[in-house]
């Protein structure tokens, strides 16, 4: 009986002996840049290492992870690691490959992205995200931004709500210092910026807080929800965010964007209307109101609205044109009205007075569109006035205009 014993212990001895052996081979192997090699042996030994004891087996299956990232099959690393988490004599080892990984699966994303397989990034930016589901929220907010450009809308929408539960918001604190030598403005990590605030070769020392991506995120669901056809989901959407915060001003313009989406405008002017109230000094906020008041006939309504936006930012290009666009609208009924003339006295009469009305429409126009080609000689601008200035039959405004084209 002691021989047999003795014999079963050789036998176990030598068995866990060739197990360490081979997984050692394979790991110099792996440490050598040779992944092939390592791969190949572990295949070659499997009978043996997959039945490996409790002390052997783990090592293994971490090789085998640390090979199936390098070969960037990303979940079977993923699954192996996540097994090892809790091994106490890998644990720290497990930990920093996990952050490895998490690395590589990102960069890995970001190469698909570029290549258009939006399909395949947001997989893997929610596995990222699986990492560590409180650190990475960031990747699952760019795992549902790839979703969507994937067209993947139920899949952007689960994790849409997923970071609505969570409270997401992407806020993150930057910080600057300001070199005293050069005068000039630097971002640093908080590291360095609680070492410059010791320093006398930097000032004006500040931080900055990104915007918050929550009112984004449930503009989103609402939209997705619009896009799926479920309108009610996409206002409950809006306004279960808005009863939390209702003078928020970020939910404010989502809700109003959205009534946009889905053809409310009345609805939309009523909230720009409350977002002015709250922001009165917005520029947008007015040309935006602008916008929509003139497409629901409003005309002098919409043209205050233009010109406030101009009065709060005077270099606002767009409001300028559309201002222009706005006060030419009015063209197309009086020719309208010339073109259906005869020709009488009484009829040509008419007709001089609707041609000065036509005229003064341009005049009106000419100082607007000379205050934007100051701003910055705007190309459309340039070409309406030099129209303008040829139909009035102002040679040296034709001329003028013309030159600034040229240039």
């Amino acid at each position: 009986m002691k021989h047999i014993a003795l014999l079963t212990f050789i036998l176990i001895f030598n068995f866990s002996f060739a197990q360490k052996k081979e997984l050692r081979k394979a790991q110099k192997l792996y440490d050598t840049g040779d992944i092939s090699g390592a791969s190949q042996l572990l295949l070659e030994n499997q009978s043996i290492l997959e039945n490996a004891d409790k002390k052997v087996k783990p090592n293994y299956d971490f090789l085998r992870g640390k090979i199936a990232q390098n070969n960037k099959d990303f979940q079977d690393a993923f699954d192996l690691f996540v097994s090892l988490k809790e091994v106490v004599s890998i644990k720290e080892e497990v930990a920093q490959q996990l952050n490895l990984l998490s690395a590589d699966i990102v960069n890995s994303a970001i190469d698909d992205n570029g290549n258009g397989d939006f399909k395949s990034s947001t997989e893997k930016l929610y596995l990222a995200y699986m990492i560590d589901p409180e650190l990475n929220a960031d990747y699952l907010y760019y795992a549902a931004s790839s979703a969507v450009n994937a067209e993947m809308f139920d899949v952007a929408l689960n994790y849409y709500i997923e970071l609505k539960d969570k409270n997401y918001t992407g806020i993150v604190t930057k910080y600057f210092v300001t070199e005293v030598d050069s005068g000039e403005e630097t971002e640093v990590s908080e590291s360095e910026y609680n070492l410059y605030k010791k320093s006398k070769s930097y000032e004006n020392h500040r931080e900055e807080s990104t915007p918050s991506r929550f009112p984004e995120i449930v503009k989103n669901i609402a939209l997705i929800h619009a896009q799926l056809g479920d309108k009610d989901k996409a206002m409950a959407a809006v306004q279960e965010a808005r009863l939390a915060d209702p003078n928020d001003l970020n939910l404010i313009l989502t809700e109003a964007n959205i009534y946009i989406e889905l053809g409310e405008k009345s609805k939309f002017q009523d909230l720009m209307n409350e977002a002015i109230a709250q922001d009165p000094e917005n520029a947008n906020l007015y040309y935006n109101l602008a916008v929509v008041t003139s497409d629901l006939g409003e005309k002098e309504a919409a043209r205050s609205y233009y010109e406030k936006a101009i009065e709060l930012d005077p270099a606002y290009e767009n409001a300028y044109m559309n201002l222009v666009a706005l006060i030419l609208e009015q063209e197309q009924e009086i020719v309208e009205q010339m073109n259906s003339l005869g020709t009488s006295k009484a009829d040509n009469a008419k007709y001089d007075a609707l041609k000065t009305d036509r005229e003064e429409l341009y005049k009106e126009c000419v100082p607007i569109l000379k205050s934007l080609i100051e701003i910055g000689a705007n190309q459309d601008a340039v070409k309406t006035l030099m129209n303008i200035y040829g139909t009035l039959g102002d040679n040296e405004g034709y001329k003028e205009m013309k030159g600034l084209l040229k240039n």
